[in-house]
């Protein structure tokens, strides 16, 4: 009998770890996932490799083995997560090649410092590219002012690219122009548009929290019955512009020329107020060609209480009702968006600075305990 995580394969959605670390590859945790419970793709932060290096010691023989040759604290770091990347992306490989390109990738991060400096991300995405050197790999590049051209580039080069840290429907909207506008240069140059993969991460629970607490100032019955309920509106109106976009003109000169859909990816999945399902931000988004990206926790325990269906579009126009219902009691959700971009990429920011000094910590031990 097919598990909830299967089902949901079925129904046309990817499922997609959103972790990585050392003990899943070598404990054949991660080849599980892939072959029992049709995980599909993994995304990556700095975030996750910080927990990682906190919660696993398989990383400190490597740390030391490179500290006592010499290299320095970025190299190292970029050692440890390209060695896993690939790993993971090896393991993958089967799904990419059964789905002709259209899933198995894994997502590396480029540098949080880099979230408005759109030259350096594009540097540093191709450096990460040509280093990992595996087709199921996807850059993960901020949704941010700087992020937008930074994709453009990218996808005319050719690399497959993650947008991440995605909180409204105009910078959505942004996103898919972007990455059209990469897709017809790469075309006008001359160059196959086939197996040019892209998602758009759109987070969902930190929306929640952010307008649930401006509603939580708002007293009465109006302000009460919105709780919970943006950024799945949100979600519903980034959907609708996703249907659109694969009607248009444009959008099937493009895909005449075997252009791969930018998918729609659902992150920031578990959520944050205990009042509220478990499963509040998978089960409403269920929909074909969109991707839900799951923490292990939610993860196991979807496979185990998950009762998935198809219910994302099911009520038109609802998501807009709600968002021009917020607007009326003052919820600029545009300048939420603007503030919850701010945060994530300081919520990147801190957890790769830490990492930098755990790894900085265990170098200078290893240097000088030599062996």
């Amino acid at each position: 009998m097919t598990n909830p995580l299967g089902r949901l394969r079925e129904l046309g959605q990817s499922v997609w770890l959103d972790d990585l670390r050392r003990d899943y590859l070598e404990e054949g945790t991660l080849r599980g996932l892939i072959e029992r419970d049709a995980v599909t793709g993994i995304t990556t932060n700095p975030a996750i490799f910080a927990r990682a290096l906190d919660e696993s010691d398989r990383y400190l023989a490597d740390i030391a083995r490179r500290a006592r040759a010499g290299a320095a604290v970025g190299g190292i770091y970029e050692a440890l997560v390209v060695d896993d990347v690939r790993q993971a992306a090896d393991l993958l490989r089967p799904v990419y090649d059964a789905t002709a390109a259209a899933d198995g990738y894994v997502s590396l991060e480029v540098s949080p410092h880099l979230a408005d400096d759109t030259e350096a991300t594009v540097g540093q995405a191709r450096r990460l590219w040509a280093r990992v050197a595996r087709p199921n790999l996807m850059i993960k590049v901020p949704g941010t002012e700087a992020g937008l051209p930074a994709l453009r580039a990218l996808v005319a080069d050719g690399i497959n690219v993650n947008v991440t840290l995605l909180f409204s429907v105009s910078r959505y909207r942004s996103v898919v122009e972007s990455h059209r506008q990469g897709l017809e240069d790469r075309l006008a140059a001359g160059r196959p548009l086939a197996r040019v993969a892209s998602v758009a991460s759109f987070f969902l629970s930190r929306i929640d929290t952010r307008v649930d607490a401006l509603l939580d100032a708002n007293p009465g019955e109006a302000a009460a019955s919105l709780r919970g309920r943006a950024a799945i509106a949100c979600a519903e109106q980034a959907y609708e512009h996703f249907v659109a976009v694969a009607d248009d003109a444009r959008w099937n000169a493009l895909a005449g020329q075997g252009a791969q859909r930018q998918r729609l990816l659902w992150a920031s999945t578990s959520t944050k107020d205990p009042a509220y399902d478990e499963f509040k931000y998978v089960d409403a988004l269920i929909a074909p060609d969109t991707v839900t990206t799951l923490p292990m926790a939610t993860l196991m325990a979807y496979r185990q209480r998950g009762e998935p269906a198809l219910r994302l579009g099911a009520e038109a126009g609802e998501g807009t009702a709600i968002s021009r219902a917020l607007s009326g009691l003052g919820v600029d959700l545009e300048q939420v968006a603007g503030e919850l971009e701010r945060d994530g990429v300081r919520k990147f920011v801190e957890p790769f600075d830490a990492l930098m000094s755990k790894i900085d910590e265990q170098r200078a031990l290893a240097i000088a305990s030599p062996k």
